[in-house]
């Protein structure tokens, strides 16, 4: 019987840059949530690796090859050589180069399926080493809950109580590659930042304090990737215009940016509103957990 599970967006809803390391990763501090919207992988279990890709942005998931997917099912494989692969099919509908880790969230949708169909806890040491191994946001997408994710991406805190956040996700269309978002920040090996700490955690059970916290916090990757994409802080203005915005920000490297909003029927008026205006834009109403 074929495995199938959901790989759905990453969302930064904070992202703090505390500086760059030695060995030339930048040192993050980020409030992670994941959206109802998500691409689907499913694994038909057997011995030789295969990948087929449909869905409305199977263009932009780049070669085969060189697929997260892929990638993850091969870095699994040299730690845990008896591995019994298969053949994967990926429905994409997230776009890539996003900053809402579809890549990577489909890597780690890949080890979860790899580890049912081979008997390993999801918490198995070859899974979480094999999920660092493949990118800086697989291990945060491996259980896809609401938490912090630290250092370059390598520490995952635990599930977090948040409540659901109803959102609009929008993408304007351009693809921002994370090295120039990083390289642009132009911090040297070894240099520190001076930024505020990130908001406390306590209490964000509480929607309104969330909410207050959220607005305490930013995306220190938004300056050099709003210089980098203008398109970025038009979206951005698009949704701080719409009726019922709570609060809008970049995720990740961007090019999506969110917009949080009281509740479902606002977030869809909204998505509705943006569709119009934009009609090539990538819009999606969703919930954030």
């Amino acid at each position: 019987m074929p495995f199938t599970t959901r790989a759905p967006a990453k969302v930064n809803l904070t992202l703090h840059v505390l500086g760059r390391r030695a060995d030339g990763y930048h040192v993050l501090e980020s409030l992670v949530v994941f959206a109802g919207t998500a691409d689907l992988l499913t694994l038909e279990p057997g011995q030789s690796l295969s990948l087929t890709v449909a869905g409305p942005t199977a263009h932009l998931a780049g070669a085969t090859g060189d697929n997260l997917v892929v990638r993850a099912a091969d870095a699994l494989t040299s730690r845990v050589p008896s591995l019994k692969r298969g053949a994967f099919h990926l429905v994409k509908r997230l776009p890539a180069a996003a900053g809402i880790g579809g890549g990577s969230s489909d890597a780690a949708a890949a080890l979860r399926l790899l580890g049912r169909s081979n008997g390993l806890a999801p918490d198995d040491p070859a899974i979480l080493d094999a999920a660092r191994a493949t990118g800086a946001d697989v291990p945060v997408c491996l259980d896809p809950r609401a938490r912090m994710m630290t250092g370059a991406g390598e520490h995952v805190g635990p599930a977090l109580d948040v409540p659901k956040l109803f959102a609009v996700l929008v993408n304007p269309g351009v693809a921002v590659p994370t090295p120039a978002i990083f390289r642009a920040l132009g911090l040297v090996a070894g240099q520190d930042t001076s930024v505020a700490a990130h908001p406390p955690l306590d209490g964000m059970a509480d929607r309104e304090t969330l909410l207050s916290r959220l607005a305490e916090g930013r995306n220190d990757l938004e300056p050099p990737a709003l210089a980098l994409a203008p398109v970025i802080g038009t979206a951005l203005d698009r949704l701080r215009a719409t009726d019922g915005c709570r609060l809008a920000r970049m995720s990740g490297s961007g090019a999506t940016v969110f917009g949080l909003y009281d509740d479902c029927h606002a977030a869809s008026r909204a998505a509705r509103s943006l569709k119009i205006a934009e009609p090539g834009w990538w819009v999606r109403p969703t919930l954030l957990r």
